[in-house]
């Protein structure tokens, strides 16, 4: 697997963490993602960039913000 999507993957589930979810199914049903893209996302194996976006609005980040430390 390319290393920068599993980067991308680990900061989404860091990020989710941070925020206080435990549970990936919750934080996607609560921010309207579909649970198994999100699922996929965190693991690396799916992104689309409509479901970054929904994550980044979820945690009021800018693409900059996110990408600044990968």
């Amino acid at each position: 697997m390319d290393e920068r999507i599993q980067k991308i993957a680990k900061k989404i589930k860091t990020l989710r963490i941070e925020k206080g979810y435990v549970s990936s199914e919750f934080f996607a049903w609560e921010h309207q993602i579909p649970r198994v893209q999100y699922w996929r996302m965190e693991r690396g194996t799916n992104f689309t960039i409509k479901n970054l976006l929904r994550i980044l609005d979820a945690h009021d980040m800018s693409m900059e913000e996110f990408f600044k430390d990968l």
